[in-house]
């Protein structure tokens, strides 16, 4: 019996971008979301390496060179803590390459960079269907938060509301 390839955390590059295209597609159609789906690297290049990126990514690479997920992340800030946090956009782990600890590992090194950038927090949302998810957020040892609802504005209706 062959042992699964080994895998590597890094920071995602230019030359990742249409491999985090591909996962990002893959994401939205485990989540039922691609009639949502807008990305393309073009369209994401500039905010992950463009002059003023507003969000970052790592990757994890397996030994052969293949990317097989990506956490695309970004700073926020707590008034009520005055600090800045760490918000994860989207985690997601190919389905073939789950159980392998790629999910936790890229959880940790988020942890640690927030660590190291002062941050008072680090968090995310789920989707409430996501049970394995929820599960596997818990027994890291994450909240999640029962009270709090996301609240959101896109599209036709921010420009309408922002006319």
């Amino acid at each position: 019996m062959t042992s699964p390839p080994a895998f590597a955390l890094r920071a995602a590059a230019p030359r990742d971008l249409d491999a985090i295209v591909g996962l990002i597609g893959e994401l939205a159609e485990y989540e039922h979301l691609t009639h949502l789906l807008q990305v393309t690297p073009e369209r994401l290049a500039p905010h992950l390496f463009g002059e003023r990126p507003v969000a970052e990514a790592w990757v994890a690479e397996l030994d052969h060179g293949a990317v097989v997920a990506f956490a695309l992340f970004f700073t926020n800030f707590s008034t009520f803590l005055a600090q800045p946090g760490l918000y994860l956009e989207d985690l997601f782990v190919q389905p073939a390459e789950r159980g392998r600890g790629i999910g936790r590992a890229l959880l940790t090194r988020l942890a640690q960079l927030a660590v190291e950038r002062g941050c008072g927090r680090f968090e995310w949302s789920v989707l409430d269907w996501n049970e394995p998810a929820i599960r596997f957020y818990e027994r890291m040892g994450a909240t999640v938060m029962p009270d709090w609802r996301i609240c959101r504005i896109a599209g036709d209706a921010l420009r309408g509301y922002a006319a």
